[in-house]
């Protein structure tokens, strides 16, 4: 396994100019949310009273990938997942289940179109297009 240093080295590679990094701050946590969003909406049974959900599962695999790589990394991205868990949980609460979905559909859309422009701004393809693994290092 790569070190979270040239990973990130490598991910910067492509994430040079101004404007696509800017975008990338604003898109990336963006995208990362909805996704969590999309999962916190498929639930399944309580434990121990607690409503699991695919997204508490999911984000645990992550955050484990996440310690492999790096514990100071992993405690900043759990402070984050449970941001995203917290937002999911407030616009469920408030709004309905279909609401935060339809919300996180179109947030992705729309970051992800923002994240093409960044790298059409840049000149270079994304990072994930060469390794999927960038998927998971772009958050970080």
């Amino acid at each position: 396994m790569r070190t979270i240093t040239s990973l990130l080295d490598e991910y910067g590679e492509s994430h040079q100019n101004h404007t696509n990094k800017l975008i990338h701050w604003i898109c990336v946590p963006i995208i990362f949310w909805s996704i969590t969003a999309l999962l916190w909406s498929v639930k399944f049974s309580e434990v121990m009273g607690i409503q699991l959900n695919l997204a508490i599962i999911a984000m645990l695999l992550v955050w484990i990938y996440y310690i492999r790589l790096s514990i100071n990394l992993a405690f900043g991205m759990l402070i984050f997942i449970f941001l995203c868990f917290g937002l999911s949980y407030f616009i469920e609460n408030q709004f309905g289940t279909e609401t935060l979905v339809y919300t996180a559909i179109i947030v992705f859309f729309l970051a992800w179109v923002g994240q093409f422009y960044g790298h059409k701004v840049e000149g270079k393809k994304p990072s994930f297009i060469k390794d999927k693994q960038f998927l998971m290092i772009g958050p970080a």
